[in-house]
């Protein structure tokens, strides 16, 4: 059984996760962390859930918890998850990391640790991660005659824009072309004049409790392709969190992603 602590535990994400892991038989709840000055610090975990160990008290020091888990499922925020990921590399243990909005200087120190174990991904979503692979695909065979464009909407609440799942489908619609000198665009106003060829564009939506949608569009003269994943809930991202945490339990030190999970 795998024993797992999950931070943000109050949070959208968290609960969602906290909810299907209590009924997965290969976890064991051993932690649950939140915030300090959170009104559920100090309480049972089972408040948040009805099903959750009640034993489990949820805290706001990560250090309490950490040496009883054998991985943590960490969405909180940038700073948070850099400040969990760094005792993880310290105390030797496993973590699964979906926070976006991470600066590049904290993605560097993650990915340059060698010695953890590390699932991280902007999007955990099983279907999500399928589409970055069938973008990486077509982006390989739309090139010249193209243009590309990246749309996504989500919720009013959501902090930082545009989304790290645009951002990613962004480097691999890039990644998929090297010898094009890209120009990213967030947004149009104005007198733009024509649309350049090299030009890839990004446009966040807010509104809502939409949960997350995303488009890359490929528009060419006389045809356009487009490819759209739309999230209706937050368990798909949960679901994939989870299957993360017991697939990076059993593999060497190493950064890895969401395709390495899947296989892909």
């Amino acid at each position: 059984m795998i024993k797992l602590a999950i931070t943000g535990v109050c949070g959208k994400m968290g609960s969602a996760i906290l909810k299907l892991a209590v009924s997965d038989k290969d976890f064991q709840i051993t932690g649950a962390v939140e915030k300090k000055g959170h009104p559920m610090v100090g309480q049972p975990a089972d408040r948040i859930i009805g099903n959750a160990p009640g034993s489990i008290t949820i805290v706001h020091d990560i250090e309490k918890v950490i040496d009883a888990c054998d991985v943590i499922i960490d969405f909180t925020d940038p700073h948070g998850t850099l400040e969990n990921f760094r005792l993880v590399r310290e105390k030797q243990k496993c973590i699964v990391i979906g926070t976006t909005g991470l600066a590049e200087d904290a993605i560097r120190q993650i990915r340059d640790s060698k010695d953890v174990k590390v699932v991280i991904s902007p999007n955990m979503s099983i279907g999500m991660n399928l589409m970055f692979d069938v973008i990486d695909r077509v982006s390989k065979v739309l090139q010249d005659g193209y243009d590309v464009e990246i749309v996504e909407m989500h919720h009013r609440w959501k902090k930082d824009a545009p989304s790290g799942t645009a951002m990613q489908l962004k480097e691999i619609v890039k990644s998929a072309q090297p010898g094009k000198r890209w120009e990213e665009v967030y947004g149009r106003k104005g007198f733009t004049g024509e649309r350049k060829d090299e030009e890839i564009a990004i446009l966040g939506l807010r509104g809502g409790d939409i949960v997350g949608e995303h488009t890359v569009m490929y528009a060419g003269i006389g045809e356009r392709l487009e490819i759209t994943h739309r999230a209706y809930s937050r368990e798909n991202f949960a679901r994939g969190a989870l299957t993360a945490a017991k697939w990076i339990v059993r593999q060497s030190p190493g950064i890895y992603g969401m395709k390495d999970v899947l296989g892909l």
